[in-house]
C-alpha cells in the first residue's frame, strides 16, 4: 500500500460551501451505500483494463472502494468521513482529502482514478489538473457524456429535472481535453443486471427505482425537491401499472446492456514527459 509517511504533502481538510454540500449528501446516503453499491465485475475489468500496467494508484472520490484492484497499491482519497467509515475491512488506507487538493507529491503514484465523481467537484479544472499532477502515467475517468442527455427514459420522460443540473455538472468530452490534453474515450455499456446501484444501473428494472432503499444509494435523487421526486415516482408506479411503460419501452427487456452515456475516459502521459520525471 501506498504509505502515509511518504505522501509528500500535508492534506488539508476539505473547505468551500459546495464541498461540504456534496460531503454533507454523502455522510447521509453513505450509510447503507455498501448494500447497494457493489463493484460490477464487468465495469471493474474495464476500468482495470484501462489502468495498464499501472502498479500504484490513487482513487480519488473513492466512496467505499468498488473498483480498487485488490492487487495494486492503493490510496483512497474520499472527503465524506460517513463514506470512509462505510470501506470494509482490508480495503485500501482512505484519507478524508478533496480532488482539488490531493495530499501527494508531484508524480507520486502510476495512476490517478476517478469513479463517476467528476460533477460533485467544487473546481473540476483545479481537480483534473490534480489527477495529471500525481500521475506519473495515466489518468483513468468513468464519467457520463452530457451528449447522451436524452437517451435515457428515467431523466427524460420522469426527472426531467435532473438533466439540468447533470448536464451543467458532467463535463463535455471536449472540456475535459481542454484540461488533460488528447484522451481516449470507450464506451462503458450498463449491462442489464449491473451490481452497481448507480443512477443507470436500473435502466431494464424499472420497478427497482420505486424502492427507497434503491434510491438512498444515488446521490441524484438526494438533490430532487420532495415535490418533485415524489411527482416522478407517482407517474413511473402508474405507468409500471398501467402497462404504459412497456408499451413504450418494454423492448428494453430484451437487452442485455446498454448505452447511457457512461464513458472510460484515458489520459496517457507521453513518454518523453514521463523519462523526464
Amino acid at each position: 500500500m501506498v504509505g502515509w509517511a511518504s505522501l509528500g504533502r500535508k492534506p488539508r481538510r476539505p473547505r468551500g460551501r459546495r464541498t461540504f454540500r456534496v460531503t454533507a449528501v454523502y455522510d447521509t446516503i453513505g450509510r447503507g451505500y455498501t448494500g447497494q453499491r457493489r463493484a460490477d465485475p464487468r465495469l471493474a475489468a474495464a476500468i482495470r483494463a484501462a489502468l495498464g500496467n499501472a502498479r500504484s494508484v490513487v482513487n480519488v472520490g473513492a466512496g467505499s472502494g468498488s473498483y480498487e484492484p485488490a492487487e495494486l497499491a492503493v490510496l483512497a482519497i474520499e472527503p465524506s468521513g460517513e463514506m470512509i467509515r462505510q470501506r470494509p475491512a482490508g480495503a485500501a488506507p482512505a484519507v478524508q482529502a478533496v480532488a482539488e487538493r490531493l495530499p501527494l507529491a508531484d508524480g507520486r503514484v502510476d495512476a490517478a482514478l476517478a469513479v463517476l465523481t467528476l460533477h460533485h467537484w467544487t473546481d473540476r479544472a483545479a481537480g483534473l489538473a490534480e489527477l495529471k499532477r500525481v500521475a506519473r502515467r495515466r489518468v483513468v475517468i468513468v464519467t457520463w457524456d452530457p451528449a447522451w442527455k436524452n437517451d435515457f427514459w428515467l431523466t427524460r420522460d420522469y426527472f426531467p429535472g435532473v438533466l439540468e443540473h447533470d448536464v451543467v455538472n458532467f463535463p463535455t468530452l471536449a472540456q475535459l481535453e481542454g484540461v488533460l490534453g488528447r484522451v481516449r474515450v470507450a464506451p462503458l455499456p450498463v449491462p442489464h443486471d449491473c451490481a452497481d446501484g448507480f443512477l443507470g444501473a436500473y435502466w431494464r428494472r424499472p420497478d427497482a427505482y420505486l424502492d427507497a432503499g434503491v434510491r438512498s444509494a444515488i446521490s441524484t435523487f438526494a438533490r430532487l425537491e420532495p415535490g418533485t421526486l415524489a411527482a416522478g415516482l407517482t407517474r413511473l408506479a402508474d405507468d409500471l401499472a398501467t402497462g404504459r411503460w412497456d408499451a413504450r419501452l418494454g423492448h428494453l427487456r430484451a437487452q442485455r446492456d446498454a448505452d447511457l452515456g457512461y464513458r472510460l475516459v484515458v489520459w496517457e502521459r507521453g513518454p518523453a514527459r514521463e523519462a523526464a520525471r
